[in-house]
């Protein structure tokens, strides 16, 4: 069952007097239980289409707009995000959807204990919780974190860069969220602290039954932890499809190059294939397939028509009208 169905989620973002789109057509759900991932390079709008979802992308330098942002609630019913009052959403934010974000030390108060942070989280979102102190410490052990009794009167510069960021779960999980979105939850953490926090995602995710979209690059990551794949590039998705399926037969010439990309132990020896180019700026986006000037399989047509996603084999989308390789 998807708790989250996203239709033609449109994003701009005003740039030099006037809004130029930055994310165009955005559509996938998000079923009970599984692991999503949103992937890409850097400036494809991944982080924009997921703060947009609860309401945090600025206004009025960003403007969103959908079809549908039908989010199933713990009662059953479905709200469209998009058409909340702000003071609805408020409350939606941490009961219901919450964020990990890329960076703890950044998202963290230098100034004030990770108990009292942590505990901040529990009144606004779960007012009944009468024993706070015990519930930020059962929080802290869930995710971890050793002594946490000790713990509760630390500082977060006096924390390890993966202890920031379990303080950081533990404050998402304060809310007892349905779905959690998780931006890039391992950029700058060393290659061992990475696989414990992605580790300790995934089984809270099992043990809670909680919904995960995670955003990432790193297509390893996607390999071992998600039951499917949203591929994004310069705005728009163009390939959607299991986990295994993307893996097994990649559809898009974009994912293709993605996967060639990344680097294979026991590989052959040598530089590690690149894609020519870059992700094209918000201004400069091609009325056609937006990946042509960097696909070594572009034909003339491909920058004067948008082909769209189309079904390429059953569940498995992709935006390129050739056949998967």
């Amino acid at each position: 069952m998807a708790i989250l169905r996203v239709r033609d989620l449109d994003i701009d973002f005003l740039s030099g007097g006037r809004y130029l789109r930055a994310v165009s057509g955005v559509s996938f759900d998000l079923e009970q239980g599984e692991i999503t991932a949103l992937v890409g390079e850097s400036g494809c709008g991944k982080s924009a289409s997921c703060l947009s979802l609860a309401g945090l992308l600025p206004r009025p330098q960003a403007r969103t707009q959908a079809r549908e942002v039908g989010f199933t609630l713990r009662d059953g019913t479905t709200e469209d995000l998009f058409a909340l009052p702000p003071r609805r959403l408020r409350r939606i934010r941490g009961r219901e959807i919450a964020y990990i974000f890329q960076e703890p030390s950044a998202s963290l108060n230098p100034v004030i204990r990770i108990g009292d942070q942590i505990a901040e989280v529990l009144a606004l979102c779960r007012p009944e919780v009468r024993d706070r102190r015990k519930r930020v410490v059962e929080l802290l052990e869930a995710v971890g974190i050793p002594a946490p009794e000790k713990r509760l009167a630390a500082f977060p510069h006096e924390l390890s860069g993966g202890m920031q960021q379990r303080v950081m779960i533990a404050m998402a999980l304060a809310g007892e969220p349905r779905l959690l979105i998780a931006d890039e939850p391992t950029t700058a953490l060393d290659v061992t602290v990475q696989a414990q926090i992605l580790d300790l995602i995934d089984r809270l995710r099992r043990e809670l039954g909680m919904t995960v979209l995670l955003v990432t690059h790193n297509l390893g990551i996607v390999s071992q932890l998600a039951d499917r794949v949203l591929v994004m590039y310069a705005g728009n998705i163009v390939e959607s499809a299991s986990a295994e399926a993307l893996f097994s037969s990649p559809a898009h010439p974009y994912t293709r190059a993605l996967l060639r990309a990344v680097p294979r132990l026991g590989g052959a020896a040598g530089r590690l294939e690149t894609i020519p180019g870059r992700v094209p700026s918000i201004a400069d986006y091609p009325p056609g397939c937006r990946f042509c000037g960097r696909c070594p399989s572009a034909r003339p047509e491909c920058a004067r028509k948008d082909p769209g996603l189309r079904e390429v084999a059953p569940g498995h989308f992709s935006r390129c009208p050739e056949s998967p390789q």
